[in-house]
């Protein structure tokens, strides 16, 4: 017998492709690098890290050296009360701003103080410093060609009739409760979020009210760094290296015997920023 005869199913059409479209010129590297400033989650990113600590301590000595150059061009403007307390609520702004991307660190010893605790990559710690070294002096910079005197008199020296170790003294008992205060409120015991910038900004204030007429209450070896670079005097500088990160140190050791080791997820958020946060200690 024949074969049964099979209907075949009616044959579907080739769809059809719409044509590509042409690309402009730059089109795909416009689109790069659009996507790179949207993934916040790439490790490439570190150049906006960078940025942010740059641009945040550049505002603060603004600020801090600012104060006390003001006062030498206009003369009876800048009361000491002042000078002490515009730099603290230029640290609680530039916290609230761009903490998420940086963590906001703005001083040496407070990077080195998260590294210790174990909150902050140590390949990370150089660049930072580097940049917040830059950031000072650029604006130290740019306040000695605006204002018109020397860099100098927005620096921290010794009081007069006071020891350079006297000085030292005091910046590390100072900078103690200053990174106390900061490595507290970025603890997950007591994370206080963004609201912690009211705690540090605070103590900056209160610490310069009482500390500053000894050693200007400076806490900070960048603030220090800028006005004394471009101001060529060197003398004793020393003091504000080594008494922040003196305090620094005593203050890790302290964050220690209160909470324990460091590298938790909320301390490390607190420390790098929403920027690939790297968690040591993820269950803690």
């Amino acid at each position: 017998m024949p074969p049964p005869n099979k209907k075949r199913a009616p044959s579907q059409p080739a769809p059809v492709r719409p044509a590509a479209r042409q690309q402009l010129p730059g089109a795909s590297i416009q689109a790069e690098f659009v996507q790179m400033v949207e993934d916040f989650n790439d490790k490439s990113q570190e150049w906006r890290r960078l940025f942010s600590e740059l641009l945040g301590t550049f505002f603060l000595v603004l600020v801090a050296a600012g104060g006390g150059m003001m006062g030498q061009a206009f003369p009876d403007t800048v009361s000491r009360t002042a000078a002490v307390t515009a730099p603290a609520l230029m640290v609680l702004g530039v916290i609230l701003f761009m903490g998420k991307v940086s963590g906001a660190h703005l001083n040496p010893a407070v990077s080195i103080a998260f590294a210790l605790r174990a909150d902050f990559p140590w390949a990370r710690v150089p660049g930072y410093i580097v940049v917040q070294l830059v950031g000072a002096t650029l604006a130290a910079w740019f306040l000695q060609a605006v204002i018109g005197v020397s860099a100098s008199y927005g620096s921290n020296v010794p009081a007069p009739g006071y020891s350079n170790f006297l000085a030292f003294v005091m910046e590390t008992v100072l900078t103690f409760g200053l990174v106390s205060v900061i490595l507290g409120t970025a603890s997950g015991a007591q994370n206080l979020g963004v609201i912690g910038a009211l705690g540090v900004g605070g103590y900056i204030a209160l610490a310069g009210l009482w500390g500053s007429p000894i050693s200007g209450a400076s806490m900070n070896p960048a603030r220090t760094f800028g006005p004394t670079l471009v101001g060529m005097d060197f003398g004793a500088y020393w003091v504000y290296v080594a008494g922040p990160i003196a305090g620094a140190v005593i203050a890790v050791g302290a964050a220690f015997v209160l909470r324990g080791p460091g590298g938790g997820r909320s301390g490390s958020a607190a420390a790098q920023g929403a920027l690939f946060t790297e968690v040591a200690r993820p269950g803690s």
